[in-house]
């Protein structure tokens, strides 16, 4: 089983003329067994807080029965708690710290209904988790399986001299407020240990494969896909992400092009990171409306670096329909915008290129073997948004001339 935890706040502490936004949410969402969707929120925006320089961040919904009693302006304003302290103060709620996740939910299924409370058939989950990072977005210390290997890993860093500095997964651009939305990959590979109670079923894991990210932002695009899996057979330290859609430029209140087409895939393997992004490398990708990802990443354009091409194939089956999440739109709220499944069947190769001669290119290595070789799983997430999806979305990335270099 696959579980995933969706985590937002819209219009916090926004007012329109003297009025509070209508569209003012914290909201916690969860996919479970079976593709099944629960959903818990709140419209009181005082109950959420975040960290400003750290992955820190959390909402309360309720607290427990002998906290009714207390002041309520000192509770308006607790932040972090200690996974103790939140354990055994919080009825309903969440709490995302840099390695511990906690939540209750005390909420409805997501597929009937609305958003809010008592809007649909009542459902219960609630989780403990610690985490261990093994990579963020960029090189990282790879999960070894032998003292031979990590040795081995090390002599290779340190004749490469190669450091962990971690990336924009959206390029330099995104530190400024001149996209929407903005995307940053947080932990594209780790391992959670704990327990998930799911409407009375009791799951119990052990470094099961994590991955987290955060969207900040006005709303998502206009159009875009997303698949990510970090469970492979054969294939432990493998993780890749793929994503890609329609973003709005900036100063697009200006004629000319307002918006851009531009699609990324990132690999964890092994320690090593290979990124193939609009500003480095040709990528492209053919989506279908339900059922299918293909993407191709080719890496030509890194500076000297070595160069590479991938090629991911990602499937789910007729019985596997999804289920319509909701995401934040900037007119609307909290709308049914994306269909997600966390049972996509994917296949992931990457070669390194070889300058060719002959055909004046960078050409798949034919002395060496593939660097990664048919990895499959069966556990992979996919996720088409946005629209509108009336037939294949078949693209070759291209980025600004202006905002490559």
């Amino acid at each position: 089983e696959s579980f995933v935890f969706i985590f937002s706040i819209e219009d916090a502490g926004r007012y329109i003329k003297g009025e509070k936004s209508p569209l003012t949410l914290a909201c916690m969402q969860l996919l479970g067994p079976d593709d099944t969707y629960l959903v818990q929120s709140d419209e009181d925006d005082t109950k959420f807080w975040g960290w400003k320089y750290a992955k820190g961040l959390g909402c309360t919904f309720e607290w427990k029965d002998d906290e009714e009693d207390g002041d309520d302006s000192t509770k308006r304003h607790i932040a972090a708690m200690t996974p103790e302290e939140w354990r055994d103060r919080v009825k309903s709620g969440f709490q995302i710290l840099p390695f511990h996740l906690q939540g209750r939910l005390d909420g409805h299924d997501g597929t009937l209904g609305g958003v809010k409370s008592n809007q649909g058939i009542a459902g219960t989950a609630d989780y403990d988790i610690s985490l261990r990072p093994v990579a963020g977005w960029g090189q990282y210390s790879p999960l070894s399986s032998s003292q031979l290997q990590q040795q081995q890993t090390n002599e290779f860093r340190a004749a490469k001299q190669i450091s962990y500095r971690q990336l924009s997964t959206a390029g330099w651009l995104a530190k400024f407020p001149v996209f929407e939305p903005h995307w940053q990959i947080t932990m594209a590979h780790a391992r959670a240990t704990g327990s998930l109670n799911w409407n009375g079923t009791v799951y119990e894991f052990k470094d099961a494969p994590f991955y987290g990210e955060k969207n900040w932002g006005g709303a998502f695009p206009t159009k875009w896909y997303w698949s990510q899996c970090n469970s492979f057979d054969d294939y432990p330290d493998l993780s890749f992400t793929a994503g890609g859609g329609i973003r709005i430029l900036p100063f697009s209140f200006l004629p000319g092009k307002r918006t851009e087409t531009l699609g990324l895939i990132g690999i964890h393997y092994l320690g090593n990171f290979y990124e193939f992004v609009p500003w480095t490398s040709e990528s492209e990708w053919e989506v279908s409306p339900w059922g299918m990802w293909k993407f191709r990443g080719r890496c030509i354009d890194n500076k000297g670096g070595q160069k590479y091409e991938a090629d991911i194939v990602v499937r789910t089956d007729d019985d596997v329909p999804g289920v319509l999440l909701r995401a934040p739109t900037k007119e609307e709220g909290m709308q049914y915008f994306c269909r997600d499944s966390g049972f996509g069947r994917a296949v992931v190769n990457l070669w390194e290129l070889d300058w060719d001669e002959e055909s004046r290119d960078y050409v798949r290595s034919p002395n060496k073997p593939p660097l990664i070789d048919n990895a499959t799983s069966r556990q992979c997430t996919v996720e088409v948004g946005g629209g509108p999806w009336w037939s294949t979305w078949k693209v070759k990335s291209e980025m600004s001339p202006i905002l490559k270099k």
